[in-house]
């Protein structure tokens, strides 16, 4: 059985063992949330998948290439603008020196949209985070994060691509930077100061246990981001009692 294959009889089982009649999810734009779709129309067909655009202050390429995804897979989509929410909540917090604070509020907003419509309907929230970006922390915790189902958990970056091209996504969307959306001209590799691929040659090196043949800092970069993002791969830690007595 191909891993296509494999994904989307597992989301079908997901799907009949949670009772919902449906999947639920965001389009970007970007290859990880097409292939996501992809599945999800591979597992339970386009009439039982619902594609979400959420612009927040986007540029208008996330949207035509998310429509344009949903339009090849033949699923329906609704647009929900996150612009004025956004600025609303901004405006009534205090201003933070860490520029994530403030940008990591839009995947959090998609977050409460995608769970919205999902409960509205009895769906599930179908999430495309894939086991790079999941090991090393490169997600926002309780925004993008924050999903039911992860079908390309066990995929790295690398092999997203592969089943992209396998699936016969748009190839702009296939060849497009890969971008959180968290600010204008915002990528992935840049803001991690560290290419996918190599990304992916380092973490399948630490995975063997032999990183002889990689470049010392490169390993300490990466590891120190495993590290750092332990927490965000955990439910929050409990104080149980009689532990502590």
């Amino acid at each position: 059985m191909s891993r296509i294959d494999r994904i989307a009889k597992w989301l079908a089982a997901r799907l009949d063992e949670a009772g919902a009649d449906g999947l639920v999810a965001g389009l970007s734009g970007g290859v990880d949330s097409a292939v996501a779709a992809a599945l999800a129309v591979r597992a339970v067909g386009p009439e039982r998948v619902m594609g979400v655009l959420m612009p927040c202050h986007s540029v208008p390429e996330d949207a035509r290439l998310g429509q344009l995804v949903a339009d090849e897979l033949g699923i329906a989509t609704l647009t929900v603008s996150l612009d004025r929410v956004y600025d609303a909540y901004t405006a009534i917090l205090p201003t933070s020196n860490h520029p994530l604070a403030a940008a990591n509020i839009k995947p959090r907003l998609r977050m409460i949209a995608l769970y919205y419509l999902a409960q509205s309907n009895n769906y599930l929230v179908l999430g495309s985070g894939n086991r790079t970006e999941i090991q090393i922390g490169y997600f926002t915790k309780y925004g993008d994060g924050g999903v039911d189902l992860l079908p390309l958990g066990d995929l790295s970056k690398t092999e997203v691509w592969a089943l992209a091209r396998e699936l016969g996504l748009p190839q702009e969307v296939i060849d497009r930077p890969p971008s959180a959306g968290l600010w204008p001209g915002q990528t992935d590799e840049g803001e991690m100061g560290i290419t996918y691929a190599e990304l992916d040659r380092v973490l399948a090196a630490i995975a063997s246990g032999d990183t002889s043949g990689i470049d010392a800092a490169r390993l300490a970069k990466v590891q120190g981001m495993i590290a750092r993002s332990a927490h965000k791969r955990a439910t929050p830690p409990i104080c149980y009692l009689l532990e502590n007595e």
